[in-house]
């Protein structure tokens, strides 16, 4: 295997190309049951027909677990909408549909959402009062069974050299509410491309699945708290102080506006 090119840092792991094939080599230590657990939610997540790199092994390199799966040629979402930004509304329009057809399957065997989200909430730095109301919060909200990619941003979905749109990195994916999906979705877009991005990704995707955006508002501090942990300081930051300020959205605005 010729590990020569890199293609992302990520904390814990690098991702290399080899050929036809990304290599994803997880850093030591790193537990042996996560990286099989990880590879076999994504061979589940193959046989739901979503346009995904199918896994080609579980090998070891050096003392380090990696995962093989097919390397897609092509352009990330993020490069096409750089290099074509009169059609932004475009891409953020197929962008939505697919996350919303990737809501609409389901697999059962994937970590559930809403356990995910407690543990993140309780090891988040809120002080207890918060981290109290966020988990009951967290207790009213439906469950739901639909696939969450966990990280769905423009840099995760790739454009085929055939044009077939695919969607990579499911590291994080769980079964749960779509909304809250959407809702980690739109604060990463916020952050990364601004709120009228961010609200033109939200407006499309409720347009097409049928939903109020209220009800992803609602999820904003969940998330928020959520994503605070795995999180640079700067980011991490912002995000705690929205969710301290008991008005999520409006802080989050407020703070960009400066």
């Amino acid at each position: 295997m010729k590990l020569d090119r890199v293609i992302a840092v990520r904390t814990k792991k690098t991702i290399y190309r080899d050929g036809d094939r990304c290599v994803k080599v997880f850093n030591v230590p790193y537990s042996k049951a996560a990286i099989f657990n990880e590879a076999s939610n994504h061979v589940r997540l193959e046989e739901t027909g979503l346009s995904i790199p199918k896994v080609l092994e579980v090998t070891n390199l050096d003392g380090k677990w990696a995962i093989v799966t097919e390397y897609i040629h092509g352009k990330t979402m993020e490069q096409l909408m750089a290099e074509h930004p009169e059609n932004k509304t475009t891409y953020y329009r197929t962008f939505a549909d697919l996350q919303n057809t990737i809501h609409k399957k389901d697999c059962p065997y994937l970590y559930r959402l809403k356990d995910e989200l407690n543990q993140k909430i309780s090891v988040s730095e809120l002080d207890a009062t918060t981290r109290f109301d966020l988990h009951n919060r967290l207790e009213t909200m439906a469950k739901g069974t639909a696939i969450c990619h966990g990280d769905f941003c423009l840099s995760n979905v790739i454009l085929s050299e055939d044009g077939i749109y695919y969607t990579i990195d499911w590291t994080l994916a769980s079964c749960g509410n779509p909304l809250a999906d959407v809702a980690q979705t739109y604060i990463m877009l916020w952050i990364n491309s601004g709120y009228a991005d961010a609200e033109l990704y939200l407006e499309l995707y409720c347009s097409e699945s049928h939903e109020d955006k209220e009800n992803v508002y609602a999820w904003l501090p969940i998330i928020g708290a959520a994503m605070s942990v795995r999180r640079p300081l700067q980011e991490r930051t912002v995000l705690l102080e929205c969710v301290n300020s008991q008005d999520f959205k409006n802080h989050m605005k407020n703070y960009f506006n400066k």
